[in-house]
């Protein structure tokens, strides 16, 4: 009987310590990648920084569809517009899903952040609400808000120039907060934009890699003590402050619509909703929080790219110019009513989008509900599923030379970035920076226009040129360095933007003060009455 139990013993023990080697390989079934490690797998070989070009070159060694053995976990990367359609897009009923996200969704955001959201009624709800803010309707009501703010970008970078960045992003937080909360945000130096950015770039940089993906691939490390354990500690740290100022703003519009002072804003509906529904306030206050947070980040980086293409490529610019010059002249400023005839900024928009897309591996990656099988390969049931937006973008065969800032490419393209991605033919398709199937972004309607708006009404008014070190050199910036995360940017580099004639710098002021008489308080720079409704609808 000894013998027995001693031979039984031995046998579990064996098994275990096979089925412990396995975890980290690849099995024969699943898409190509790179060789593995036992217990690891690929996890030894992750960059810690410039990840999407580790993508990229893994996607030239093993193909549009290829697969990465992260610990216990599989992840699946789609690197061509093919893959994408086929999969994300027809396929969307399956691959809607997220993967588990242990520090991102359950530490740092309490499981209340939409972009990470499991595919269920929990999420279709919230996506419905979204959707009802952000649609093409709605979005081509917003224009009197992209306006104005416009307006004072452009003014602020008259009077500052060299704060450029700090006035795109002013520019594209104000106005989210103007459609989801009902109230503007005046000036840069508001301590709560401030919090939004410095907040978001620490959450994207956090759980991209290192110690916080670990924890994803391997579960039983959230077992560690909180006392032993930085990057929990650090997650928590980040979702207690991050939620109390989501909680700040919904409670505040929540307030104001409980006493009707409140202006038409997503809040408004969103307050119906919740008395409706029954939807808590972290739920509200995270809905809300998460469209300020997605709309303030993704234009003002892909404006902010736009100037530095500006800066490396002024042939580019000198086009554009003329195009305005023949189509707009010198006495007005561009309108989303010149956009049918403005074919090279649209193509600038798109070229930016593309050339420098902040979505650089796809944001969040997707995942599948069940078994499926591509082109032969097994895509196993909750694999990661990653949208390789960068080495899409810049795959050669869809766009020569794609390292070079060429709106060229899109001249004969008069799709909407909407129209573009609903396109059955994957290669229609302009970029894909704003993602694709159910989980596209449904702010990019009303992106489109922010960025046509900002883009043609900024070559209008200024030209962009390289500043100057100590010695009279022109700083020229790396277009290769971006910040790190999976929402990212251009490192900071300086600009020197200047009117191009005392004519227009008089235009930009002139059209700012009228625009403050006729729409703001002057003692708080808020809309006096805004001309949208609550649901989008242009007012009478």
């Amino acid at each position: 009987m000894k013998t027995i139990t001693a031979v039984s013993l031995l046998a579990g023990v064996t098994l275990l310590v096979v089925r412990f080697l396995m975890v980290g390989r690849r099995p024969k079934n699943y898409p190509p990648g790179p060789p593995t490690l036992p217990v690891i797998g690929n996890l030894h070989q992750m960059p810690s920084k410039d990840a999407h070009l580790q993508f990229e070159k893994w996607a030239r060694e093993y193909g549009p569809v290829y697969s990465l053995i992260l610990g216990t976990k599989t992840m699946v990367v789609l690197s061509s517009d093919k893959a994408v359609k086929d999969l994300l897009d027809k396929k969307s009923s399956l691959y809607s899903h997220r993967p588990e996200m242990y520090i991102g969704q359950n530490l740092c955001s309490g499981n209340l952040r939409v972009l990470m959201m499991p595919y269920g009624p929990r999420w279709r709800n919230s996506r419905k609400l979204v959707h009802g803010l952000l649609n093409v309707s709605a979005a081509k009501s917003y224009v009197p808000y992209q306006m104005l703010e416009n307006k004072q970008m452009l003014h602020d970078m008259l009077v500052q120039p060299d704060r450029f960045l700090h006035h795109i992003r002013r520019y594209s937080n104000a106005l989210t907060t103007t459609m989801v909360f009902g109230w503007r945000t005046p000036t840069y130096e508001d301590e709560k934009m401030q919090q939004l950015f410095d907040g978001f770039s620490e959450f994207a940089e956090l759980n991209q890699t290192g110690m916080a993906a670990l924890i994803d691939f391997f579960p039983f490390l959230r077992r560690i003590p909180e006392s032993l354990s930085k990057t929990q500690k650090y997650a928590k740290e980040l979702h207690k402050k991050e939620k109390a100022l989501y909680m700040q703003h919904w409670l505040r519009a929540k307030k104001e619509t409980q006493e009707g002072t409140i202006k038409p804003c997503f809040c408004e509906e969103m307050f119906k909703v919740q008395k409706k529904e029954d939807i808590s306030d972290d739920q509200a206050a995270y809905i809300t929080g998460t469209l300020l947070e997605a709309g303030s980040d993704t234009t003002s980086s892909t404006l902010y790219a736009f100037v530095q293409a500006m800066l490396l490529y002024p042939k580019v610019q000198e086009k554009a110019q003329e195009e305005i010059e023949r189509v707009v002249g010198s006495d007005r400023m561009p309108t989303m009513e010149d956009e049918p005839n403005l074919q090279y900024i649209r193509s600038c928009v798109k070229e930016s989008l593309r050339w420098m897309p902040t979505t650089i591996l796809g944001a969040v990656p997707h995942a599948v509900t069940q078994d499926d099988w591509y082109e032969g390969y097994l895509i196993p049931k909750n694999a990661g599923v990653v949208n390789n937006v960068w080495s899409i973008n810049m795959d050669p065969r869809r766009h020569p030379n794609p390292r070079v800032f060429e709106p060229e490419r899109y001249m004969n393209d008069f799709q909407s970035l909407a129209d573009a991605a609903a396109n059955p033919d994957g290669t229609k398709r302009d970029q894909f920076t704003f993602g694709a199937g159910r989980r596209i972004c449904p702010g990019i309607h009303v992106a489109e226009r922010s960025l046509f708006l900002g883009v043609a009404r900024i070559l209008w008014a200024f030209n962009i040129e390289p500043a100057s070190d100590e010695n009279g050199k022109p700083i020229i910036p790396d277009p290769d360095k971006l910040t790190q995360g999976f929402v990212c940017m251009p490192e900071e580099f300086p600009a020197k933007i200047t009117p191009r004639s005392q004519a227009r710098a008089e235009k930009v002021a002139q059209d700012w003060r009228e625009a403050q008489e006729e729409c703001l308080d002057p003692a708080t720079q808020q809309w006096i009455v805004t001309p949208v409704s609550s649901r989008g609808g242009a007012k009478a």
